[in-house]
């Protein structure tokens, strides 16, 4: 079976290991430059397409479906796909959502290829992680995930920025087409430094099925989804945060979002390596430090001297977190890695879902802008009691290698 080749060993060294990693960071650089873009050009499109901005939102809504509902289903249907071939095959579908999305003449054909550029993204990042954990060997599942997680973080600080000022200054269509053009050179990497080899063979759809039926899989996917939220209850109201909280020019925005970012890139980077030294401190640690400095931002962050640090933290702890997660998925389901980091993903797009919802609940209260964070902050710890409570007690699955950590 092509978990346990993977997991034990290798059929001969990678060439150019180093190569490979960077080619699943690019395309996960692209991945997240057309989520995280798509975002800063709302208005754009909006304008173009004769929309409301409720109505224009449909298109963020739909990549987000299609994260949660598409990746895991193209995941399971293709189960028995060697992970090259995978990961080609979603880059040709990933391109194709961004082109047509560019060339969409409505909000109708937007949502749909905005729904197809999102069921890309949980897929290439279960299969992404598998070939990096295959690169890196046994016992660096944490650190493997990391790296691709990696290139997501990157599009937060350069990524987006740069996709909504082409945006700004092209046009929204310009965007996109930018996404398409970083999505083939990941391609073209891909192609030339993706390892050819049977170890990266898939596995049967009974197997990754399974896993679905393992409630504590499903335990930890709510733990994942409740967690994180508390990172987009911040990330999605930093504006308001800056121009009404602590009262500065909207020019510290960009500022205030890039160090969010730079909190995101570290503590992703930290956290693969705890992650794969210790079963649950990466977790424990990421979502208690992110509630401590929720509550501090709640408390003192109308000063901006208190909220830069606290919104680097913020960033950082959640990430910290993440690799945790992914490795824990994997243990409590080995026999189905890649659909274990769909999931992942599929849990931090609800979990982007229910920060902003929240934080829109706090604020409508009238409780003011700050007031998002102790919607996080409730989210936060109902996800951090059950992963205590119940998934940190769970047996780990055994007979199986996994991407799983030392205890």
């Amino acid at each position: 079976m092509m978990h346990r080749q993977v997991h034990e060993g290798r059929s001969a060294p990678v060439r150019r290991p180093k190569l490979t990693l960077f080619a699943l960071a690019l395309g996960t650089f692209a991945i997240g430059t057309g989520e995280f873009g798509s975002n800063g050009i709302i208005q754009l499109f909006a304008s173009d397409l004769d929309l409301t901005i409720p109505v224009a939102t449909h298109a963020i809504t739909a990549y987000a479906f299609g994260v949660v509902v598409g990746s895991p289903l193209i995941t399971l249907f293709y189960a028995r796909t060697n992970r090259r071939s995978l990961l080609l095959g979603l880059v040709v579908l990933f391109l194709v959502g961004n082109a047509i999305s560019a060339l969409a003449p409505s909000i109708e054909l937007l949502v749909v290829f905005r729904f197809v550029a999102g069921s890309v993204q949980g897929a290439f990042f279960g299969a992404g992680a598998v070939v990096a954990a295959y690169v890196y060997g046994p016992g660096r599942g944490g650190r493997a995930f990391a790296t691709v997680m990696g290139g997501l973080t990157l599009a937060t600080i350069v990524g987006s920025p740069l996709g909504t000022f082409i945006g700004q200054s092209a046009g929204w269509r310009a965007m996109y087409w930018t996404v398409v053009a970083i999505g083939l050179l990941a391609g073209v990497a891909l192609v030339g430094w993706l390892p050819r080899t049977g170890d990266l063979r898939g596995s049967s759809v009974v197997d990754e099925l399974r896993a679905l039926r393992r409630p504590e899989v499903w335990v930890m996917f709510t733990v994942a989804a409740l967690g994180i939220s508390s990172i987009f209850a911040v990330y999605t109201f930093i504006g308001p945060f800056v121009t009404d909280a602590a009262r500065r020019d909207a020019s510290l925005v960009p500022i205030a979002l890039a160090v969010f970012g730079l909190g995101m890139a570290v503590g992703n980077g930290l956290g693969g390596r705890v992650a794969d030294r210790f079963a649950h401190r990466g977790l424990v640690w990421g979502y208690g430090g992110v509630l401590a400095l929720l509550a501090l931002i709640g408390v003192a962050g109308d000063n901006l001297m208190v909220l830069m640090p606290c919104l680097f933290g913020v960033g950082a702890t959640m990430m910290f977190a993440i690799p945790t997660i992914q490795v824990r998925l994997t243990s409590l389901a080995p026999d189905a890695p890649t659909l274990m980091g769909a999931l992942n993903l599929a849990a931090l797009n609800l979990a982007n879902s229910l920060g902003a919802i929240g934080g829109a609940v706090t604020i409508d209260a009238g409780w003011g802008p700050l007031s998002t964070v102790w919607a996080g902050f409730v989210l936060t710890t109902a996800g951090l009691i059950l992963y205590v409570t119940i998934v940190a007690r769970a047996p780990v699955a055994t007979g199986i290698p996994r991407l799983s950590s030392r205890t």
